[in-house]
């Protein structure tokens, strides 16, 4: 059924710009060394009534919107020979300046989740 690393975290609307070139960069480098899929998705819709809101979750200040994204990989298994591949990329360390990225990498929330379900 496959496996998913996904992902949201609060970015300033101002650096949408900047994080949208890093996330391109990072889509291409996952790619390359075996992922299925990757997305990336700003926050657009964001005031639902149903549930708890990405932005409360994701403690938005004034300004931030949610960036909610999913990266696809055939395993659990695979996930981790492709993620190993990556951290070792020397393209990836020079993308991950702490000094330099468009968010806070300390408010991001990430986890592994199995496929239930997957339609054609």
């Amino acid at each position: 059924m496959g496996y998913v690393d996904g992902y949201i975290l609060p970015v300033p609307k101002k650096n949408l710009k900047a994080y949208r070139r890093l996330a391109q960069q990072a889509a291409k480098i996952w790619r390359e060394h075996g992922a299925l899929d990757y997305k990336e998705c700003a926050g657009d819709d964001l005031t639902t009534k149903m549930g708890v809101p990405f932005t409360k979750h994701a403690k938005t200040k004034a300004g931030e919107t949610v960036i909610f994204a999913y990266i696809l990989f055939k395993s659990r298994a695979r996930r981790d020979r492709v993620n190993a591949k990556v951290m070792k990329d020397p393209r990836i360390h020079d993308m991950c300046d702490p000094k330099d990225m468009p968010f806070d990498c300390t408010r991001m929330v990430y986890g592994g989740f199995k496929v239930l379900v997957s339609l054609p």
